[in-house]
């Protein structure tokens, strides 16, 4: 037994610490390790990076529309983000005339900057921890039921009193890190007048497309500009013809110098979802169940998507943005799934967790694997339901129009925008298909004792998908845009018995009594355990610095530009040139078909080398999209925009010999603005530094 204690004991220390460049660390905190990124090459100092006395890093850094990051690369409002970030704002703004995702857009002044309704950017004000004031009044004896309510209460007080008088577009949040064991409170301010300032064509900014997601060597010019607005006060507005340009508090000189193996790199942004700390259960339910299936039934939407989209320009045009959302995260479970088994993930985490029970006996903790192991057991039947349910119901189109205009009947000015945004990027042909794909996985996938009735009767019914299918887009109105024009409020029992109607609310009354009921009550109590089970992973592992989940909060993540070695005999170089991209030119594929323009200045001479997008370490993930990429003394080197695909695993298991995040260079955006653009006037309001 004692050699077992510490055999278990080497194993566990083997794994605990840090590794390498991993990470996603709270910028408040970042005195924590301020003194390692020094030691790696940086060279200023943590007040530099976030302070709330002085203008700091983190005033030219935002969260752009929700889920990406942006900068400020200017005193006037100028901001960088990815191509793939301005996507869908750039598609609301194209049309078959003006083509501004195929074509690229470049304002030649600030009168030609395109408003972007809906679209906004925020700010961090400041962060607080707040755990004394969210715990306040908290008793070891609550129920679970109890904490949440005093929680909510707690954080309603806080949240008011951080937003009480507070000036235009402050908002506050409170979120939980470590699984409850510690708060910290969130002011943001937040502008809602931005304007599109330029793009490429996506033949630059999505060079590559689906082929080269999550892959490298990389050669996507993956930036979109824009502008953000404010009032005569420099406060947030609504979007106004009188609105001038935003003066930031901090913007980034940029570096032309360059980039080399090595070289110190910073990734300052807003990080979306991680899961480090799970146990091997969910790691396993992962990599086995859950990312296998999504990835089947993804690949034949995909498929179906790219066959209609190869035949016709304005299917290509209705489904970009949608083949690129079904596309992404598809990708993503293919390297995650393979970066785990290859790092033998759960395994290493049965080892750790082996360690921890040992540890843990005659403790608070001593029971809390075994109760989590139970809860998984319980839950994942009932998961995996309703994932497939998210992957086949949930995505045809003709059901989602139809709860959409039921609920907008009301209102015919929403019910008409409903409609008509709606068949702008619709193909039917491309629903009816994808029905019969996502619906014979369906039945295939769930167990027999998981369907539910309603779905029983129709295949007994029909006998078949495809006659169900056949039938169901016959009959429902909602595969006619006039009659869907035409429907008023006085049609509701007409809509009420729509085929369409009926079946998306037969499997959402499915989904709520069936499935949703358990997987809420199995993630609360998971969620509770991973409480204890985190709590007691800091005890057991005191000599480790923790990093809280990633859950769009701002975050700082440091590493080097790096190569990696992703198998035998390969080795992979950390940047990618011009070359690169001539090398893929394909006028026949139309994600290499790049620019004359592009060609021409390459035959020309003399840009053979020009850089385009570089790897590096640091610990990223989605939200980071977008983030900068800043050198050793706070310079802009780079724009985030993918990961590789040996390393998507990062969110659940950071492997340092090839987790890579993608960049691009900030010399290739310079390059694209200046030779493809022509929109030179842009750099008189950027500072360089060489």
């Amino acid at each position: 037994m004692k050699k077992t204690l510490i055999l278990l004991a080497a194993l566990a220390a083997s794994i605990l610490p840090m590794k390498a460049d991993e990470g996603m660390w709270l910028p408040l905190l970042i005195q924590q390790r301020i003194g390692d990124m020094q030691a790696k090459g940086f060279k200023l100092s943590a007040e530099d990076i976030y302070s709330i006395n002085k203008a700091s890093l983190k005033d030219a850094v935002m969260n752009f529309g929700g889920g990406c990051t942006g900068e400020l690369v200017s005193d006037q409002g100028l901001l960088f983000t990815n191509h793939h970030c301005g996507y869908g704002n750039i598609q609301k703004l194209s049309s078959v005339e003006h083509d501004y995702l195929t074509d690229g857009y470049w304002a030649m002044s600030q009168k030609e900057e395109l408003p972007c309704p809906g679209l906004t950017v925020s700010f961090l004000d400041y962060m607080q921890d707040v755990t004394a004031d969210i715990l306040k009044g908290y008793k070891e004896k609550m129920t679970e039921t109890e904490r949440i309510a005093l929680v909510e209460k707690n954080t309603k007080a806080v949240v008011e009193k951080a937003t009480k008088n507070a000036g235009p577009g402050i908002r506050a949040q409170v979120n939980a890190m470590f699984y409850g064991n510690q708060y910290f409170l969130f002011v943001y301010r937040t502008f809602s007048d931005i304007r599109f300032v330029g793009a490429p064509p996506s033949s630059i900014g999505k060079f590559g497309g689906d082929t080269d997601n999550w892959m490298w060597p990389r050669h996507t010019g993956d930036f979109s500009m824009f502008r953000i607005y404010a009032d005569k006060d420099n406060n947030p507005a609504a979007y106004s013809a009188d609105n001038r340009p935003y003066a930031p508090k901090k913007s980034f000189k940029i570096n032309r110098g360059g980039v080399k193996e090595g070289d110190f790199t910073f990734i300052y942004g807003f990080p979306g979802s991680t899961k480090e700390y799970i146990t091997s259960d969910e790691v396993s339910y992962i990599a086995e169940v859950s990312d296998p299936a999504k990835i089947a039934i993804r690949t034949q939407r995909l498929d179906i998507f790219k066959k209609y989209q190869e035949q016709s320009a304005k299917v290509r045009l209705q489904y970009a943005s949608k083949a690129q959302g079904v596309s992404n995260s598809w990708k993503k479970w293919q390297g995650e799934a393979l970066g785990i088994n290859k790092m033998k993930t759960v395994a290493t985490k049965r080892a750790y967790e082996k360690g921890f029970a040992q540890w843990a006996k005659g403790t608070r903790y001593e029971n809390v694997l075994n109760e989590l192991h139970a809860l998984y057991e319980k839950r994942n039947p009932y998961m995996i339901a309703s994932e497939y349910y998210s992957e086949t119901v949930r995505t045809i189109e003709l059901l989602t129009l139809a709860t959409r205009v039921k609920a907008a009947l009301a209102d015919k000015k929403r019910k008409d925008a409903t409609v008509e945004t709606f068949f702008k990027d619709y193909f039917q042909t491309i629903d009816e298909e994808c029905f019969d794909a996502v619906m014979n996985y369906f039945d295939k996938g769930i167990a027999a004792n998981f369907k539910p009735e309603y779905f029983k009767q129709k295949m007994a019914q029909y006998g078949s998908v495809e006659a169900w299918r056949s039938d169901l887009y016959t009959k429902s109105i909602f595969s006619n845009k006039e009659r869907v024009l035409a429907l008023t409020e006085a049609d509701k029992d007409l809509v009420n018995s729509d085929p369409a109607i009926e079946m998306a609310e037969a499997f959402a009354k499915w989904y709520e009594q069936d499935l949703n009921g358990v997987i809420k009550d199995c993630n609360t109590a998971i969620n509770l355990a991973m409480r204890t089970y985190m709590a007691g992973q800091m005890e057991y592992s005191k000599d480790k610095q923790f990093y809280p989940d990633a859950n769009m909060t701002l975050r700082v993540a440091y590493g080097k530009v790096a190569g990696y070695s992703p198998s035998d005999a390969v080795y992979y170089k950390p940047v990618s040139t011009l070359t690169g991209i001539i090398e893929k030119d394909n006028p026949n594929i139309y994600d290499y078909n790049i620019p004359q323009a592009l060609r021409d200045i390459y035959a020309a001479g003399g840009h053979e080398n020009q850089p385009v997008c570089f790897l590096a370490t640091n610990h990223t993930t989605g939200g980071n999209s977008g983030s900068p990429v800043i050198d050793a003394n706070g310079n802009l080197i780079g724009i985030n925009f993918d990961r590789v695909w040996e390393g998507t695993m990062s969110d659940i298991a950071f492997g340092p010999d090839f987790c890579r995040n993608i960049q691009l260079d900030i010399r290739y955006v310079l390059f694209c603005i200046e030779h493809i653009g022509h929109a030179n006037w842009l750099f008189n309001e950027m500072k360089f530094v060489d």
